[in-house]
């Protein structure tokens, strides 16, 4: 959600913070705004819809201000209006501000400001930081936000800049992501470092209510006491300019990238001698692992679609129990986490909001926690006692592709590792890490099919209502199938397990409402057909994945793409591919904005 860009140095400070917010669109937004102090006062700039008309408007006034910030807004509270973009200015106009996260306490926050006399001119609960700072200003810029952070409730990043400090900004951080960039005699203040990675690879992260003062040549870190040690880091060559090349949006980019992304999951992962996965960044120990008698897996989306996909590969092959939640229903549920329960957490971001609470909520339960994470240095990873990276890469589009897939993957090898301990031979064990290695292949063989694929989306294209059905593993390709297309083509599409159908959902059925069948599980492709026929009897159309020819089907279904196959376990990733190629060419055909999908953000760090 929202993104947050600040500068401090001597480059062009409009131009790099226009820059900034582009390299920041990814994440979702509705507005855009900068501000900075000129002449001993604040200057301000914003505009609803894109960074484009932003920038358009910059191009026609002068700027000459020491800092600035700036911020790419997802609607919250307040419609998305020009007046409700950030920043947001005090009524004294001496502070300007942008701000990500929810403030729970804003309505008695506002109360409290009226009644001394405030005048409010948007709906955001940011301009009620705004106001609340300013109120405590009597010349300690410092020991007035100190004041305000004491009253806030919530998860919150902010930048401001005050007319009495025009060469600094102010940032905050509390349960939601803000980072500095450090840099030779500049600095920069962002939500995601993908922002200012260009500029510079050094990086301090803020948290837990931390204060910083950020001028081009120092960066002080305060907690609500006193100056405090923060470490630096070293940003990883996953930071690296990213660019759509010859593709025509970074999600067709990312789908075609995979073969080589479910390579770099696998890289030095595995032993075939031994038959066995290894993780280098795995800290737990084997007596550690050895303990583990059930294991809770806690995901939002697609990662919740991929602990689904792990859960039943755990249960069947490592013969450990596994309860997948999502995780924004079970940080409220009270849980009860037994002894020797090892939670595995899953974000691409590492910022995912419900994610962390559930992490916070069973890490003071006493649970171990591993992380699954694409990202460096977030907060998923500061907070899981280990983390496996996904080695995907930065994943620009808002609907995830690649990061799913590696997510499959790299806990398919931690079910490979979890099995050999136990109960798996070697035998098998390679049997199980050949089958891995044979993805990168199929998946190739799925992306030569694009073609037609295309060809099958623009027939399919005109409908409205969809339903995806499949069994055991095929399942969860059905929500994850179902989510790409609502995602980026606003299509309305049920991912349902094929046996509940009769169990209400058939009676929306008609010839208005097509089904994709996923037939790529053989175990229960049989009683899937019979799942199709009932479609079939009522007049539903059926556009068939499968893994293998048939009589019964090719009788049966009014489309086939056939993919290769191996293994019902490693079935869900050729078949997702497909999926996320149809859901594509439905978009393109549509017209929809498929990279930044409407009323999306790529990293939800709110509730």
């Amino acid at each position: 959600m929202c993104g947050i860009f600040g500068y401090v140095g001597s480059r062009d400070r409009v131009a790099t913070a226009i820059e900034g917010l582009k390299r920041l669109e990814y994440r979702g937004y509705d507005s855009a705004g900068i501000a900075g102090v000129q002449n001993n006062e604040i200057v301000l700039c914003k505009e609803s819809g894109k960074v484009a008309a932003l920038e358009a408007e910059t191009k026609k006034q002068s700027w000459h201000v020491p800092a600035i910030i700036s911020q790419t807004r997802w609607a919250t509270h307040g419609k998305p209006t020009k007046v409700n973009a950030h920043p947001h200015v005090d009524q004294k106009k001496s502070l300007a501000l942008v701000h990500n996260g929810i403030i729970e306490n804003h309505d008695v926050l506002r109360k409290q400001l009226k009644e001394k006399g405030v005048a409010f001119t948007s709906d955001t609960d940011s301009e009620v930081v705004a106001q609340l700072i300013s109120s405590y200003y009597e010349g300690d810029i410092l020991e007035a936000v100190r004041q305000a952070v004491k009253q806030l409730v919530g998860a919150f990043a902010i930048a401001l800049v005050h007319r009495d400090y025009p060469d600094q900004i102010i940032a905050i951080a509390h349960e939601a992501p803000l980072v500095i960039g450090i840099g030779d005699h500049e600095a920069f203040v962002a939500s995601d470092p993908h922002s200012f990675a260009f500029y510079t690879r050094q990086a301090i992260y803020l948290s837990d209510a931390e204060i910083a003062i950020i001028k081009a040549d120092s960066q002080q870190v305060f907690s609500a006491d006193a100056p405090i040690e923060k470490k630096r880091h070293t940003l990883d060559h996953e930071f690296m300019e990213i660019t759509k090349g010859d593709y025509e949006h970074y999600t067709l980019k990312e789908i075609f990238e995979q073969p080589q992304t479910i390579r770099q999951a696998l890289l030095g992962r595995f032993l075939p001698e031994y038959g066995n996965a290894y993780f280098e960044e795995l800290t737990f120990s084997d007596n550690e692992l050895m303990q583990v008698e059930r294991i809770l897996i806690l995901g939002c989306g697609t990662s919740y679609h991929a602990g689904c996909v792990a859960a039943y590969m755990l249960e069947e092959i490592a013969r450990i129990p596994v309860q997948v939640e999502i995780s924004s229903e079970f940080r409220y549920k009270n849980p009860i986490i037994p002894p020797r329960t090892f939670v595995i957490a899953i974000s691409q971001s590492g910022e995912t909001a419900d994610t962390i609470a559930a992490v916070r909520e069973v890490k003071a339960k006493g649970a171990k926690v591993l992380a699954l994470c694409n990202v460096h240095g977030t907060t998923i990873v500061r907070e899981a006692d280990c983390t496996l990276y996904l080695k995907a890469g930065a994943e620009i589009g808002v609907c995830s592709t690649k990061a799913f897939t590696n997510q499959v993957v790299v806990l398919s090898l931690f079910t490979l590792m979890m099995a050999r301990m136990r109960h798996l031979s070697k035998s098998d064990g390679q049997h199980f890490i050949n089958k891995l290695l044979k993805l990168p292949e199929q998946v190739q063989g799925v992306l030569n099919q694009a073609p037609m694929i295309a060809e099958i989306a623009r027939k399919y294209s005109g409908f409205h209502d969809f339903f995806y059905i499949g069994r055991r593993y095929m399942y969860p390709a059905c929500l994850e199938g179902a989510l790409k297309l609502k995602e980026i083509a606003y299509v309305n599409a049920n991912g349902y397990p094929a046996g509940e159908i009769k169990h209400g959902a058939i009676a929306l059925i008609d010839k208005n409402c097509p089904t994709i069948a996923l037939c790529a599980d053989k175990l229960t492709f049989d009683k899937l057909l019979s799942n199709m026929m009932e479609i079939k009897a009522r007049q539903g159309a059926i556009l068939a994945i499968a893994a293998r020819k048939d009589s019964q089907l090719e009788e049966i279904a009014d489309d086939i793409l056939y993919l290769p196959v191996s293994s019902d376990e490693f079935g869900v990733i050729p078949v997702t591919v497909a999926n996320q190629l149809f859901a594509y060419y439905v978009a393109k055909i549509r017209g929809t904005d498929i990279d930044q999908p409407r009323n999306l953000a790529k990293s939800v760090t709110v509730e």
